[in-house]
């Protein structure tokens, strides 16, 4: 089986809601990042409605090229069996934790890895459970390598022992391996206990694993760039072939086996209707450094995977046009207007052949200009926070413009995970602040430990 597989028989591929059609759906534009998909007019009326089935050659090349430019999202109409899965559990020191998981699991096969808890910990005795104990702790990476080559099923599913899954979960992930080029699916991981105080609902809404309510391709920069390993299923001889999860690595192995399987030209998805709740870090010690832990993680990712972790990704024009905005002065603003023009112009000289292109053009134009001066704000805030703590102290204009930055892009940070219940506006921006800045000094510490500042740089195309 090859990761261009044709797609079978039934698989059908919705467009995204989110894509425009143009030219009697000839055109359309949209996915991550935005691109425009131009088609046969044979291969758009396979579309119709929105809806591509597979049903021959033809209908199978258009769904997979619908699927690999992101403007198209998979329904699976087949799944594997559930016997074809092996749950692999690394824990260390969790009984209560593992305790609750293999209720939840039960039925299912399983495999235990006690990572050098600091006694062999207790599991029910049942005949699908299996326990295998490292002596002395090897890391999460190294348990879940122990469980992959003990498991014997087609596929694995790892969950870490402080999550619980949802009911439904399983069989909403495998259906996704209808698909023969998908070789890792993820759930979205939600909170097990979303009211625990201020910083409970906040990690509800704004935890690092979970990454939202929309299904999405995994790709390395695009909006879901990776997944975490606290839930994941993987096709057990893809993973196996490619040697696992990193053992050297002890933070962001899950990032790294996400783009090293892409790498190999597999596909990975995110399916957001699979829940698994996950017991969050909400006393506030724990829950900080656990932040700044996790910004180690881009130092060793940027040296294996070079120009995956930008600290922002826009083109030089985009750069220069936010930047100059962002002065606040008569000439930046003239500046910065000149470059949008500019790149609107080019842009509709692309879009020549559509309908209303200057229109299409002038949106894209907007678009562009608010996602860059979301990633400047978010940058200045969050990876770059010590120079910019520093330009704020010397410089009263400069402090003036990070307060606004901080406080206008926290403010957008909140209107985009808002839920019901949740934390008002002015605690959600002073968590996310103190988020920031955990993360920020954790990169920055990554950088000099590892004395490399590929993670400290933005990606600038041509």
């Amino acid at each position: 089986m090859t990761s261009t597989a044709r797609l079978p028989d039934g698989f059908g591929v919705r467009i995204d809601p989110r894509v425009r059609a143009y030219s009697d759906g000839r055109v359309l534009i949209g996915g991550s990042p935005t691109r425009m998909l131009k088609l046969a007019p044979a291969a758009a009326a396979m579309i119709g409605d929105g809806y591509v089935k597979v049903v021959d050659s033809q209908t199978a090349v258009v769904a997979r090229r619908l699927l690999d430019s992101g403007v198209g999202n998979p329904r699976p109409t087949a799944l594997p069996a559930t016997s074809e899965v092996t749950v692999v559990i690394p824990v260390k020191n969790n009984p209560a934790g593992l305790e609750r998981l293999l209720a939840a699991v039960e039925g299912l096969t399983v495999i235990v890895v006690d990572d050098g808890s600091d006694a062999p910990l207790p599991v029910p005795d049942r005949d699908s459970v299996r326990v295998l104990r490292h002596e002395r702790s090897r890391g999460p990476a190294a348990a879940r390598n122990t469980g992959l080559r003990a498991a014997t099923t087609p596929f694995v599913a790892f969950l870490d022992s402080d999550v619980v899954p949802r009911k439904g979960w399983l069989e909403v992930m495998l259906g996704h391996f209808s698909d023969p080029a998908v070789a890792l699916v993820a759930p979205r991981v939600v909170a097990l206990e979303p009211d625990k105080g201020a910083l409970g609902r906040y990690e509800h809404a704004r935890s690092s694993l979970d990454l939202g309510r929309r299904e999405a391709a995994v790709k390395s920069g695009s909006p879901v760039s990776y997944v975490p390993s606290a839930a994941i299923i993987v096709r057990r001889d893809v993973l196996t072939a490619t040697g696992g999860f990193d053992e050297t690595m002890h933070v962001a192995e899950d990032v790294d086996l996400c783009w090293r399987l892409q790498e190999a030209g597999w596909r990975l998805r995110y399916e957001p209707v699979a829940h698994v709740a996950h017991d969050h870090r909400v006393g506030f010690r724990k829950w900080f450094t656990r932040k700044a832990f996790y910004g180690t993680g881009a130092a060793p990712l940027a040296s294996r995977h070079r120009g995956s972790v930008p600290t922002m990704s826009m083109s030089g024009s985009m750069l220069f046009a936010c930047v100059a905005a962002a002065s606040r002065t008569r000439l930046g603003a003239v500046g910065a207007v000149a470059s949008l023009s500019v790149t609107m112009l080019r842009l509709r000289r692309m879009f020549a052949e559509l309908d209303q292109p200057t229109r299409i053009a002038a949106v894209l134009t907007a678009q562009g200009f608010a996602g860059g001066m979301w990633q400047v704000a978010s940058a200045l805030c969050r990876h770059y926070w010590p120079v910019t703590f520093v330009a704020a102290v010397i410089s009263p204009k400069v402090r003036r413009a990070v307060l606004g930055f901080a406080v206008a892009e926290g403010l957008w940070d909140w209107y985009g995970h808002r839920e019901d219940g949740g934390l008002d506006p002015l605690r959600y921006v002073f968590y996310k602040r103190l988020d920031d800045i955990a993360y920020g000094a954790g990169l920055w510490w990554g950088a000099v430990v590892a004395r490399d500042p590929a993670a400290l740089a933005p990606r600038i195309q041509g």
